[in-house]
């Protein structure tokens, strides 16, 4: 069991050095063939999402992660794993270079096949977030009502990604609230053996 848990944590901390070096070939082995990946601006199969990552980093993209600790539930052949994280981007908003800082959690979904674990589902927890301007004394405005639109958990990262022109999801899952608790429930059902069903359509 406990080497179980340091596969997944290998695996976890695999998923972010690889992708933010653009390591695709091994980036997609943290996947299995049917796993799925859930954004802001993503929400599809994880062969899709290396792909319009890969573009996106081959542009020019900056969306780059860091991680805290793992904690790991296992039962028999699947786990779920959450992670302490930061995503971080860089992009220009309102002609102003900034950097917005979103904190949270990768809720991992991940399954033992053929000896091997890989995510079947990854859904990011989104707690709270900020933007700077990188330059200390440039000056930026944001247009409130563009920033109410968004959960309080990623408003400015939502707000920075719907400026570069990505389309951004606005029910994803926050620290606290109804979307978080039916996350919570889902895991503790795959943990039981139930069917995950479609990530998509909740």
């Amino acid at each position: 069991m406990s080497d179980d848990r340091q596969q997944i944590r290998d695996l976890v901390e695999n998923w972010a050095v690889w992708r933010d070096a653009g390591d695709w070939e091994r980036f997609a082995t943290v996947w299995h063939e049917d796993g799925v990946m859930m954004a802001t601006w993503f929400q599809g199969p994880a062969r899709e999402f290396i792909r319009v990552s890969r573009e996106g980093f081959e542009r020019g993209v900056s969306i780059l992660h860091f991680l805290g600790g793992t904690s790991v539930d296992l039962a028999g052949g699947r786990a779920i794993a959450q992670t302490k994280m930061t995503i971080s981007q860089r992009a220009e908003v309102h002609a102003v270079q900034c950097d917005v800082l979103c904190t949270g959690r990768f809720y991992d979904f991940l399954e033992r096949r053929a000896d091997r674990w890989g995510i079947v589902l990854r859904q990011p927890i989104y707690e709270k977030d900020r933007l700077d301007p990188v330059d200390p004394a440039a000056r930026l405005e944001l247009d409130p009502e563009r920033l109410a639109r968004f959960p309080i958990g990623y408003r400015h990262l939502g707000y920075v990604q719907e400026a570069v022109g990505f389309e951004v999801k606005r029910d994803m899952p926050g620290l606290v609230g109804e979307a978080v608790e039916r996350l919570y429930a889902r895991g503790a059902g795959w943990l039981d053996g139930g069917e995950l069903g479609d990530p998509l359509t909740g």
